[in-house]
């Protein structure tokens, strides 16, 4: 005889999301972290974005983050797919596409120590978490969204 035990809820992952913002050259929006101890990827180059907050949706996490992290708004940001940050903070990730063809050096940077577009050939030199950078190259292996 076979009796069904239920199995203990699993837990939510945490979640967070990320945004690849490129400008109309193709170049993309990339953000140097802080080097501190306390954070996932410290001194690494990054993506805009963070954790969401209890109840709030991926979608809505980025469109904050965005504003919190530069003073940046991007009209209609574009959910592309979720990656799982291994071997960092662990969180689900959201990708999301958008576009801004402004001066990266007059955002009110907030966190991090710089933002700064770079073109696709030249982000092989930079250290980039290996998600992000599995992100990026799903991206761009894609063609534009």
């Amino acid at each position: 005889m076979h009796f069904d035990t239920p199995s203990p809820e699993e837990p939510v992952p945490a979640r967070g999301a990320v945004a690849i913002i490129a400008n109309r050259r193709g170049d993309l929006l990339m953000h140097l972290r802080d080097d501190r101890p306390h954070i996932a990827w410290p001194a690494h180059w990054s993506l805009l974005g963070g954790g969401t907050d209890d109840g709030e949706t991926s979608a809505e996490a980025i469109v904050r983050e965005l504003d919190e992290e530069a003073g940046l708004a991007v009209e209609d940001p574009i959910e592309l797919f979720e990656i799982r940050d291994e071997h960092g903070s662990g969180q689900l990730i959201t990708f999301f596409a958008g576009t801004w063809d402004g001066d990266e050096a007059t955002l009110p940077l907030t966190e991090g120590v710089k933002l700064q577009f770079f073109a696709p050939e030249h982000l092989d030199i930079l250290m980039i978490p290996p998600f992000i950078r599995d992100g990026i190259h799903r991206y761009l292996a894609a063609g534009p969204a």
